[in-house]
């Protein structure tokens, strides 16, 4: 899950505005793909704010598709500076584990990354990344450059592109996402496209699929906050040199803090 603990925390610093926090992040998800068998994957994490601009994470997470199957455990963390018109967050995540192909192929996998947001008055931010794929026998560094646009209170615009500059990638993707934010729920859409990788495919689940060409991705599904619980569901769709998946995940959160008493 790699809109990850990183993106996650971006957001959920905000609602820390008095102290510090705590929440449990439960994920699990079901694929189906269009020429084999589909899977699914588990995870689960710990979101910590030390402070209203600080937060950490530690999570795992396994998946299973086709005949493969992996696991891997998660740190990261974030930290925010500056007055509100300009404020500048940094971020840190790394994912280690293992996994094996078909029980005759073991593979290390290895997914680290950081980046920073620039906020440029109070509708406006920049983003710069850099991402470090180490996966069987695909590696190299992906950075990625975005952008971002609050409209009005209840929408956001998303725009990034990323292009592997070495190793054997071979990934060049663009991106768009859409946020609306209403009072009964959040809703989201979003796309990518571009030249694929199986280490790279989908930045949200991590999954390794066959094969490599042009990439098609698209996305959408809601978010429903309640007190301590908020829970999302996102659809998602991608094709692959002609090979399609559909993947199905559910999100719970579980807030330690909000609606306790103060």
């Amino acid at each position: 899950m790699l809109l990850c603990i990183a993106g996650l925390g971006a957001s959920f610093s905000a609602h820390a505005d008095d102290g510090t926090d705590d929440r449990f992040v439960f994920s699990g998800s079901g694929a189906n793909l269009s020429v084999a068998s589909g899977g699914g994957s588990g995870s689960l994490g710990w979101l910590h704010n030390f402070s209203p601009s600080t937060l950490i994470g530690l999570g795992g997470e396994y998946d299973v598709l086709a005949n493969a199957h992996w696991g891997f455990g998660s740190v990261s963390g974030s930290a925010t500076l500056g007055p509100a018109n300009a404020r500048t967050s940094v971020y840190a995540d790394v994912h280690e584990g293992a996994g094996d192909i078909g029980g005759t192929h073991h593979f290390d996998y290895s997914n680290v990354g950081a980046g920073v947001y620039q906020s440029i008055g109070t509708h406006f931010s920049l983003q710069l990344e850099d991402r470090q794929f180490d996966i069987d026998t695909s590696h190299g560094n992906l950075p990625k450059v975005g952008a971002s646009v609050l409209w009005q209170t209840w929408v956001q615009t998303q725009a990034a592109y990323q292009k592997s500059v070495n190793g054997n990638l071979g990934t060049s993707l663009g991106s768009t996402r859409i946020d609306f934010f209403t009072k009964p729920i959040n809703l989201l859409v979003g796309g990518a496209w571009g030249q694929g990788s199986p280490a790279v495919l989908n930045i949200q689940t991590n999954e390794i699929l066959p094969g490599s060409g042009k990439l098609h991705e698209y996305y959408g599904g809601f978010s429903k906050t309640a007190g301590r619980h908020q829970v999302s569901l996102v659809a998602d769709y991608l094709e692959l040199s002609g090979v399609k998946r559909e993947t199905l995940t559910l999100t719970y959160i579980f807030d330690l803090r909000s609606g306790s008493s103060k």
